[in-house]
């Protein structure tokens, strides 16, 4: 029992000593073995030797630090697409580096309210969760349902396991061929790497002069009305290049903060929900 103390107290000091000698953090430790879990898997593996090399190169092009980025996504239903956008840790801004082709559909335009619906979801969430052995290659997990979703849900379940995966099939979800899937997966897992919440936000179209007239055209008022609340994320995000602030009310509309919002933007990525 002595041994086993003895042992216990020198792997605590040699492990103290390693955090002090290379000033990193225990929690630092844990996301670097995160990552190294990942590796593991041969899809991980496989996208950083294929796709690493090239985005690093890719980055260094927009004057953007691969050893320190923070990354926000946006994706739209109408159009089909996910926009990357990314910037140092440290600055405010974010610049737009890539965007990629949503190659399948699920649904119409509008939320997801119930489980089953076929919906894509739209509203604010995060990417929580890595899937390297999905059934669709790679797979990353929407934080679906948010707040506003059960309040708003329209069955017993808002539902749930709503993903960004490749294999380019869909059901209520975001796909990409599984090329693509590898370059986002590294992208987002090096944000990860530094413990940056990963935020994602899902809209139902561009919200330009053209579609805000399709969309009043063809869908009902409870609609419109819903996308207005998601239009002043996007206003907000289009004229400023930094994360506002949402918050949602007791009756699960969005709303941007307006005293957190006035406040100069800071270099954090989590200036939102």
């Amino acid at each position: 029992m002595l041994t086993v103390q003895i042992k216990n107290v020198l792997n605590r000091s040699l492990l103290v000593l390693f955090l002090t000698l290379f000033s990193i953090s225990e929690a630092q430790v844990k996301t670097l073995a995160y990552k190294a879990g990942q590796l593991k898997s041969k899809r991980v593996k496989d996208a950083y030797e294929t796709k690493w090399p090239q985005l690093q190169e890719d980055l260094k092009g927009i004057s953007v630090n691969p050893d320190a980025f923070d990354i926000y996504l946006r994706a739209f239903k109408y159009e089909r697409k996910v926009e990357v956008w990314l910037k140092n840790t440290g600055d405010v801004r974010y610049k737009l580096f890539r965007t990629y082709d949503i190659c399948a559909s699920s649904g119409d335009l509008g939320p997801k309210r119930k489980e089953g619906d076929g919906q894509v979801p739209e509203g604010f969430y995060r990417i929580d969760l890595f899937n390297p052995s999905s059934d669709y290659y790679l797979s990353m997990r929407i934080s679906y349902p948010n707040t506003s979703d059960v309040i708003l849900k329209e069955g017993p379940s808002a539902g749930g396991a709503i993903m960004m995966h490749g294999d380019c099939v869909t059901i209520g979800c975001l796909p990409m061929t599984d090329e693509k899937i590898k370059e986002l997966y590294v992208l987002c897992l090096e944000a990860r790497n530094r413990n940056n919440p990963i935020y994602i936000d899902i809209y139902p179209v561009k919200f330009t002069p053209e579609n805000i007239k399709m969309l009043e055209a063809n869908y009902p008022k409870s609609k419109i009305n819903f996308w207005k609340t998601l239009k002043t994320g996007y206003d907000y995000f289009e004229t400023n290049k930094w994360l506002p602030v949402i918050n949602i009310d007791s009756k699960g509309n969005y709303f941007l903060d307006e005293e957190l919002t006035k406040t100069k933007p800071t270099s954090k990525p989590d200036k939102k929900l």
